[in-house]
């Protein structure tokens, strides 16, 4: 698919998950390949683009709302995310902690194992490099 909205979601998924784009593309391509499409559009193309807050504000946001809604594989990808757009560890952390508060503490566990997860992950290819 191609257009202005796909063009502009692209790029700003490349910024700040480069891998998620092409996971989300092949999970969905055999069953569903518009919701592939939806995605990259509508909260990236349309969302993510607007002016009002940077892409780390907009990472940080969207952990909360993952966490509180224990969408874990989404979260982990917003994790990452987040981490691209300039977000510190303590900051995704902090924001976590936060939500024990609204969320409850099972979900903010949930979230600071998905993270504590998410980090020695990239500590890893970081320690391969």
């Amino acid at each position: 698919m191609t257009g202005e909205r796909y063009e502009r979601g692209k790029e700003i998924l490349d910024r700040i998950n480069p891998e998620g784009i092409g996971r989300i593309i092949n999970e969905l391509k055999d069953i569903a390949p518009d919701m592939a499409d939806f995605v990259i559009e509508f909260p990236y193309g349309d969302i993510y683009s607007r002016p009002g807050l940077d892409l780390k504000t907009r990472e940080l946001v969207t952990i909360s709302a993952l966490v509180a809604l224990g969408a874990i594989p989404q979260l982990r990808s917003h994790i990452t995310g987040a981490l691209n757009a300039g977000c510190a560890r303590q900051e995704i952390v902090e924001v976590i902690i936060q939500m024990a508060v609204y969320a409850g503490f099972p979900a903010a566990l949930n979230a600071m194992y998905a993270a504590k997860d998410v980090f020695k992950e990239i500590d890893e290819k970081e320690k391969k490099k």
